[in-house]
């Protein structure tokens, strides 16, 4: 045998960082977290509303905030809406604040010249618009979970392809999601040593993901084949209407009310 075979090894590898790869895994861990935590069932007043009951009046409210040109209105839907936020958990209170006014100050900022010139009322009206059309979005997305909906969605029949669309990409995203944080910490286990050709990685992971999501794509399309599936996308509904919904479809319908009495008064 070799003499080199019975030396004793002192390799050591040269430091590295991995922020790159660690930064990659938490931006999936926050994704993957997201949808996860989406699809599960919380209580409290909010969510346990019939989501069918939610979807229907979110869409009212944002329709008619976005006609109204009365200030009195809109700040009272902003308002309505954050006592609804305050019935949230601490971290979607949060997280939903800070999306709805970080996006009207960028708006504030364009409307600069129209405030100085005078068109203040207006231009305050359409900033409390964005921050009361972004905090209704993001109140239904916490409290209401993938599946439902996708049932309120058929329950208002909306066109199967649509649904089948939505629902699919949501559960692929996951999916693909799990597949690429493997990967991920596979690179972050197979790097001895300091490598500044990690980014080069990503391409390679990216056209993985593509070639397993095109598999998995023929996959289904066998599977829903065998399944006898015509395009027609059926869902069961165990839906019921509690108090809690009565009580929060009543104060939606005074707030329509409320619109059409302010509609001819001045701002």
């Amino acid at each position: 045998m070799e003499d080199w075979l019975f030396k004793k090894d002192d390799y050591i590898p040269k430091g590295k960082s991995d922020k790159f790869i660690d930064k990659s895994i938490f931006s999936i861990l926050k994704v993957l977290s997201h949808i996860k935590r989406k699809d599960k069932f919380k209580n409290g007043f909010l969510y346990r509303i019939n989501p069918a009951i939610k979807l229907a009046f979110m869409m009212l409210n944002i329709i008619f905030l976005s006609m109204s040109r009365n200030f009195t209105y809109v700040l009272a839907i902003d308002i309505y809406f954050l006592l609804l936020l305050s019935m949230l958990d601490a971290g979607e209170i949060k997280s939903i604040l800070l999306l709805s006014i970080v996006i009207p100050i960028f708006t504030f900022i364009m409307l600069i010249p129209s405030i100085v010139m005078g068109n203040s009322i207006n231009s305050m009206i359409l900033i409390l618009k964005i921050f009361g059309t972004i905090m209704i979005a993001n109140i239904f997305s916490a409290t209401t979970k993938w599946s439902h909906i996708t049932r309120s969605l058929k329950i208002f029949f909306v066109p199967d392809i649509f649904i089948l669309v939505f629902d699919i990409t949501v559960k692929y995203i996951y999916i693909l999601g799990q597949f690429a944080l493997d990967m991920f910490y596979s690179l972050k286990l197979r790097s001895i040593g300091k490598n500044n050709r990690k980014y080069t990685s990503v391409p390679k992971i990216m056209g993985n993901l593509f070639l397993k999501s095109n598999e998995m794509g023929e996959e289904m399309y066998s599977a829903m084949e065998c399944r006898g599936f015509t395009g027609e996308y059926t869902t069961v509904s165990n839906f019921k209407i509690t108090v809690r919904d009565v009580l929060y479809a009543s104060a939606s319908v005074l707030l329509i009310v409320f619109y059409f009495y302010t509609k001819g008064l001045k701002a």
